[in-house]
């Protein structure tokens, strides 16, 4: 759980990085045409790299920061729900698909087993009897 944790941040602290730092990158790759409110991209490149140092704290104790992967895992199945539904309204273009398959679908099994650990032998304990 942990080697999975810190290999998630360190993908999304890297994805992150080049959305922010070379947004149209992504668009030229997949022949897509640039956005036109770059910022937008940037801002979600962001939001993912900020997931990312999230990963790497309950890194230290997966079970006991379940509530950080639990939100993580939300995204990761939200985000695949919002591109289909927008692809079928024809509001996205179909090669955005290509990012669910690293940011999303290739953690759910790790996530969701991290979340079935949890709930199995922590029984979604929000406090911890060393905690302050």
């Amino acid at each position: 759980m942990k080697l999975i944790l810190k290999l998630a941040a360190i993908y999304n602290i890297l994805w992150g990085l080049w959305v922010g730092l070379f947004p149209n990158q992504f668009f030229e790759l997949v022949g897509m045409p640039l956005p036109v409110h770059t910022m937008i991209w940037q801002g979600m490149g962001m939001v993912i790299g900020v997931y990312g140092l999230g990963y790497w704290w309950a890194s230290y104790a997966p079970m006991r920061h379940w509530p950080i992967v639990a939100v993580g895992f939300l995204g990761k199945i939200f985000g695949p729900l919002g591109f289909f539904i927008q692809y079928y309204r024809g509001e996205i273009p179909f090669e955005f698909f290509y990012t669910l398959i690293t940011n999303d679908f290739l953690w759910w099994i790790p996530f969701g087993y991290i979340l079935w650990k949890t709930h199995k032998d922590y029984h979604w304990k929000l406090t911890d009897k060393y905690a302050d």
